[in-house]
């Protein structure tokens, strides 16, 4: 490993990042310095080949960090870009049951119901274990989550008898491939595409999809969004906010003019 990577590495593991920043910032550091640009010719080039808008700032938060804590420069300028407004696509919740029942793999299926019934990160879903799971009380203590927060979600009474189902030993991680490793994003992602596909639906999903359907029906059954808040473990109220724009709480009760005829 190069030296400005052992430490970049070591100052971001002492300020908590996660591995996976870590590992984006590097390749980032990577590029910009083979480049022989400056930072702001550097996001300029990425901004002209189309590059998203959440790639770009990580590229620019990247070199920030070179630059200011392995460098000591802050004699620069790199604006922020952006972040894009888009907002998530829902499931409805009759696309939920479609893609589960859909899946035919035990194990897959349970899997979709626990992002789905506990608005489960990708990371929770593959590093959940048997202990985090609490039969007597109907709860999920999910384990140093993004931010390395803690927080504690509901275990659906369908989530829980399919988890007793599955489980024999109930030690270690939950769910495991044949081999008895932990499943790969890319392999969640995958079983959760193939399920969408086989349900014939039509818009994009993936395993976020879930955690999105999860908070905006919870919107629409009238759940305070504070505790929506911290059921999904968001640091700022604002961040949950976004799903009062996808939600048909109240934009059904609204007659559109066609209607008012």
């Amino acid at each position: 490993m190069e030296d400005w990577k052992q430490q970049v590495t070591d100052e971001a593991k002492l300020r908590g990042y996660s591995p996976k920043t870590i590992k984006n910032y590097c390749h980032y550091i990577e590029k910009f310095l083979a480049s022989n640009k400056s930072p702001r010719e550097f996001l300029l080039t990425l901004i002209d080949k189309e590059k998203a808008d959440e790639t770009v700032r990580t590229a620019g938060f990247a070199i920030k960090f070179y630059l200011m804590k392995i460098k000591k420069e802050n004699d620069f300028i790199i604006p922020n870009v952006k972040r894009g407004k888009k907002l998530p696509v829902v499931l409805s919740k009759e696309e939920i049951q479609r893609i589960i029942e859909a899946t035919n793999n035990v194990n897959h299926r349970l899997m979709i119901q626990v992002i789905y019934a506990a608005g489960l990160r990708m990371s929770e879903i593959i590093n959940l274990k048997w202990n985090d799971i609490d039969f007597d009380r109907n709860i999920i203590h999910i384990k140093h989550a993004k931010g390395k927060k803690d927080r504690i979600v509901m275990l659906s009474p369908k989530v829980k008898k399919g988890l007793d189902v599955l489980g024999e030993t109930k030690h270690g991680g939950v769910f495991r491939t044949n081999r008895g490793d932990n499943y790969t994003p890319r392999t969640v992602q995958k079983i959760i595409e193939n399920a969408a596909r086989r349900a014939q639906i039509n818009k994009r999903v993936t395993p976020h999809s879930l955690r999105h359907a999860f908070a905006t029906h919870l919107l629409e059954s009238g759940t305070d969004i504070r505790y929506i808040k911290e059921l999904l473990g968001h640091a700022n109220l604002s961040t949950t906010m976004i799903y009062t724009k996808v939600s048909n709480q109240n934009i059904t009760q609204i007659k559109s003019p066609l209607d008012q005829w």
